[in-house]
């Protein structure tokens, strides 16, 4: 019956993936997922041994319940624009829970049915064991660090290159001894070497990979689920935590392509240094300040509009204001489309979530490959917040962070109009020349009041 239960969940968890590579059948690939996960839960508490359910049949009931009710409780109130720091922070959990299970194995193999013949644990399991902790605490430091970067509270350290590589060169080694030995101290310096890797991966890299970041992240989550499914005899963590990390090694895969870079660009990031040095070499130019009249007048006065928006729409949550101004736009028929680059916000499909929150038509909304043809002949390119993806210096500057990573070309459009709280920097820690061109108007204030003001002028 548990094995039977563990197939169906497994393919609940292939649709939820299918169902959530469109917009249109997110919902349902998320409830097949909820679905899934319920019978996974059914399933292992029928796998418990019979003797263990009857010294304390509700501890795995209440556990189910009382995580259950937390992650209600903090789905609930999360905000929109928090959402990557939130997956960050769930990934520290699987991380955590492959190193306790793997201790847990280590402690009393025999409960979880891993001895050999001659009452030794098995090489094999072993090696899984040891794997399986080795990338669930490099999970749990990396998604910390990510996590706090994402909330803003640490900004990064540069880390020397060789610290990494001798990290990275004893916790193979120690892998070795451990499997050789099964010494209890190789087990945990593997554990507290791979904690302190995790961390020293993530720190140096700058704010423009931290996509990247989280899907690899969520790539590292499952190849944890994985290698600890394995020493258990798990199938369904197994397939479970196989199809977590491909999907987001492919997912890494794609972002990187989108950003013009390889993994190994990303993963050994000069970000934080790159972004110390165009922080110090920023200065203040002249620039052509808007008021929402003037943008009303531009925009009403157009025949085409692209609407670029970026995480200062998040932040300002100014979705449903920029849907209510494309309607009346439509009504004087102006032709709006929505341009969205693969990397923009906090996290892959940011903006198209926040999009969709606000009913926004799919056939609307357009990847960077499919419209950045089109900026060249538009009237007016409506920027909302998005800085790094529009920044002409990945085309031009070389010593650039983002240089090379592909960018919507809003340059091209005959009138810019573009929202910022301030002339800051963006995420990636550059000034943007396009806030100086003269086609470019800045309208400086909150997102969210600037659009409502432009929709009532208009």
């Amino acid at each position: 019956m548990a094995n039977i239960l563990y197939l169906i969940a497994a393919v609940c968890f292939i649709f939820s993936l299918k169902g959530l590579s469109s917009a249109e059948s997110s919902r349902n690939g998320n409830i097949c997922g909820i679905c899934g996960m319920a019978l996974a839960c059914v399933a292992t508490y029928v796998k418990i041994d019979p003797a263990c359910l009857s010294i304390n049949p509700w501890f795995t009931i209440s556990a189910v319940v009382i995580g259950g009710a937390i992650g209600i409780l903090i789905a609930k109130n999360v905000s929109m624009t928090s959402l990557p720091q939130m997956i960050a922070g769930f990934h520290t959990l699987v991380g955590m829970a492959a190193v306790l299970i793997a201790f847990s194995v280590y402690c009393a193999p025999k409960l979880f049915g891993i001895m050999s013949l001659d009452d030794e644990i098995s090489t094999l399991s072993l090696a899984e064991m040891c794997i399986g902790t080795a990338i669930g605490a490099i999970t749990f430091s990396g998604s910390m660090v990510a996590f706090l970067k994402l909330q803003g509270v640490y900004k990064g350290h540069k880390v020397p290159l060789p610290l990494n590589a001798f990290l990275l060169s004893s916790i193979v080694c120690l892998i070795v001894h451990f499997v050789i030995s099964q010494r209890c101290d190789a087990f945990l310096l593997v554990t507290i070497f791979s904690f302190i890797f995790g961390a020293t991966l993530i720190m140096p890299i700058g704010g423009a990979d931290m996509p990247v970041v989280v899907s690899m992240l969520n790539s590292y989550s499952g190849w944890a689920a994985s290698g600890i499914g394995f020493t258990l005899h798990n199938d369904l963590l197994i397939i479970t935590g196989a199809l977590v990390g491909s999907s987001g090694a492919i997912l890494s895969y794609i972002m990187c392509k989108g950003m013009n870079r390889s993994l190994i660009e990303v993963i050994f990031s000069s970000g934080y240094e790159n972004l110390q040095a165009a922080s110090a070499s920023s200065e203040i130019k002249p620039f052509k300040k808007g008021s929402p009249e003037d943008a009303a007048f531009v925009l009403k006065n157009a025949s085409s509009v692209i609407v670029v928006p970026g995480y200062g729409m998040a932040t300002s949550q100014a979705q449903h204001a920029l849907k209510e101004m494309v309607d009346l736009l439509k009504k004087q028929n102006v032709n709006v489309k929505y341009a969205i680059h693969p990397v923009a916000g906090r996290m892959p499909g940011h903006m198209n979530v926040l999009l969709a929150e606000a009913n926004v038509p799919y056939e609307d909304v357009f990847e960077l490959d499919e419209i950045n043809r089109d900026f060249a002949s538009c009237d007016v390119a409506y920027v909302i917040g998005a800085n790094d993806v529009t920044n002409p210096a990945a085309k031009k500057n070389q010593s650039s962070p983002i240089y090379g990573m592909p960018i919507l070309d809003v340059e091209k459009a005959k009138s810019i109009l573009f929202l910022k709280r301030s002339m800051g920097a963006g995420y990636a820690g550059i000034d943007n020349e396009l806030f100086y061109a003269q086609n470019t108007m800045m309208l400086l204030g909150d997102a969210k009041k600037m659009t409502e003001a432009i929709a009532k002028a208009m």
